[in-house]
C-alpha cells in the first residue's frame, strides 16, 4: 500500500497548495486522490463505533435539539433514520489502512499532524454549523455531502447546546463533495457538513495547540531539568511587629533568584520533542508476548529491518528524539539512522550495518515496549 506522501491534490501540486491555500483560504479539490479506495468502510467503522478501543460520539438531531452520546455503543439507530451521524476519532490508530491514508498527508510535519476521524452520517446527519481552530482536509469517501462555509467573525454560540453550535451562521459558499473530491478549510472558517443521503468522509486533522495550553507543561518539564542552588536564608532580619506580612526582602530575593535560569531553545526542543509525540490517552501498546533477548534481536532485525508500530509518534531535533513521550539524545553516529526511521517509519538492514550497540539497545527497549516490530522483509528505506 502507497504510504509515500501526496505530491499532488488531484492536478494541484502541493507546494503550490502549500504556498497559496495552507491556512490562507479555503480550498475544494475534486478527484484529490484519484482510484482513492476507503481503507474504513461503513460496516467496519459502525463496528470500530461499538469497541471499547475507540473514541466515538454518537450525534443525533430533532428539529432545532440536539444529543451528543458517547460510546463504546452497544446499538445505534437504524440507518433508514435520518439526522444521526457517528464519529470515530484515531481511526489510523486502529486500522492500518487507515494509517497509511494517513500517512499520504505527511506533507506536513508530523509535529502538526493529528490524526484520521471517520464519520457516517444518515440523510441529512451532521455536526451543525462550527469552527475549528486546527485545518483540516475532509475527504469524501461514500456518498454526498453538502459543506456551507463562511468567513464571518460573529461566533457567538448556542446557548446551552451540547455542542459549539453557531447562533448566527451565515454561509457564502456552498460545495457538493462527491467520493474522492476534498475540501480543505483553514482555522477560524465556519462551516457545515449535511449528508445528502448516507455518506461516509474522512477527516484529516491537525495539530495547533494554543501557547497558553503548552505553557504550564513548559514549565513543568523546565522546572524538572533546571538546576537551582541555594537556599533561602535571612540573615540578619530583625523582629517584626506584622508577622503576617510577606516580607519585602523575601520577595525581592526570591524574585532574583527564581527568574534568574530561563528556558534556552534547547529546554524549549526537548519539551516539543516530548509534549507533540506523547500518544493519545486511549493509546495501548501490545507488547510481545516472548520478547527476543538482545543478541538475538539484533541478529533478527540484521536480517529484515524494523518498522515504527502505527501508534508510535517520533519526531526528532537535531542531535535528539522524542518517541512517545519520551526524549531520547542520539549519539552522533546514531543521528543518521534514527533520524531516517522516524521519517520513514522503518529501516531496512542495510541502513543497520554498522548501527551502534547503543542504537541497537534503544531499538531493542522500543521493541520491548511494543513500540516497534521486526519488519516482514527489506521493504522499509
Amino acid at each position: 500500500m502507497n504510504t509515500l506522501p501526496l505530491r499532488k491534490l488531484g492536478a494541484l501540486p502541493v507546494a503550490q497548495f502549500m504556498r497559496n491555500a495552507w491556512q490562507r483560504r479555503p480550498l475544494l479539490v475534486r478527484n484529490a486522490l484519484p482510484g482513492f479506495v476507503p481503507p474504513v468502510g461503513t460496516r467496519q467503522l459502525l463496528e470500530l463505533a461499538r469497541s471499547p478501543e475507540a473514541e466515538a460520539r454518537l450525534i443525533e438531531r430533532a428539529d432545532v435539539t440536539w444529543k451528543v452520546s458517547h460510546g463504546p455503543f452497544r446499538r445505534l439507530p437504524s440507518p433508514r433514520r435520518p439526522h444521526w451521524t457517528v464519529l470515530v476519532q484515531g481511526v489510523d490508530l486502529l486500522d492500518a489502512g487507515a494509517h497509511a491514508l494517513l500517512q499520504r498527508f505527511r506533507f506536513v510535519p508530523d509535529a502538526r499532524l493529528d490524526d484520521l476521524m471517520v464519520s457516517y452520517a444518515t440523510d441529512g446527519g451532521g455536526v451543525g454549523p462550527h469552527v475549528d481552530s486546527y485545518d483540516v482536509f475532509l475527504l469524501q469517501a461514500h456518498g454526498r455531502r453538502r459543506w456551507r462555509i463562511s468567513r464571518q467573525r460573529d461566533l457567538q454560540l448556542v446557548d446551552g447546546a451540547p455542542l459549539r453550535l453557531l447562533a448566527n451562521f451565515r454561509p457564502s459558499a456552498e460545495y457538493i463533495l462527491e467520493p474522492g473530491d476534498m475540501l480543505y478549510l483553514p482555522p477560524g472558517v465556519a462551516h457545515e457538513g449535511t449528508a445528502l443521503g448516507e455518506c461516509l468522509t474522512y477527516s484529516i486533522g491537525f495539530r495547533a495547540p494554543t501557547y497558553q495550553e503548552l505553557l504550564e507543561p513548559m514549565l513543568t518539564d523546565f522546572a524538572a531539568h533546571a538546576k537551582l542552588r541555594g537556599r533561602y536564608s535571612d540573615r540578619g532580619l530583625k523582629p517584626t511587629r506584622h508577622p503576617a506580612a510577606l516580607p519585602k526582602g523575601m520577595l525581592r530575593t526570591a524574585h532574583a533568584e527564581l527568574v534568574a535560569p530561563r528556558p534556552r531553545q534547547s529546554d524549549t526542543a526537548r519539551f516539543l520533542l516530548c509534549y507533540l509525540s506523547e500518544p493519545k490517552a486511549q493509546v495501548v501498546f501490545e507488547r510481545p508476548l516472548r520478547p527476543l533477548r538482545a543478541a538475538a534481536f539484533q541478529a533478527a532485525v540484521h536480517r529484515r529491518g524494523v518498522i515504527l508500530d502505527r501508534r508510535t509518534r517520533m519526531l526528532y531535533y537535531r542531535g535528539a528524539a522524542g518517541i512517545n513521550g519520551e526524549h531520547e539524545t542520539l549519539e552522533p553516529e546514531a543521528r543518521v539512522p534514527m533520524q531516517r526511521l522516524a521519517d520513514a517509519r522503518g529501516l531496512a538492514p542495510a541502513v543497520l550495518q554498522g548501527a551502534t550497540a547503543a542504537t541497537f539497545a534503544s531499538l531493542h527497549r522500543w521493541y520491548v515496549a511494543g513500540w516497534l516490530h521486526i519488519a516482514h522483509g527489506n521493504s522499509h528505506t
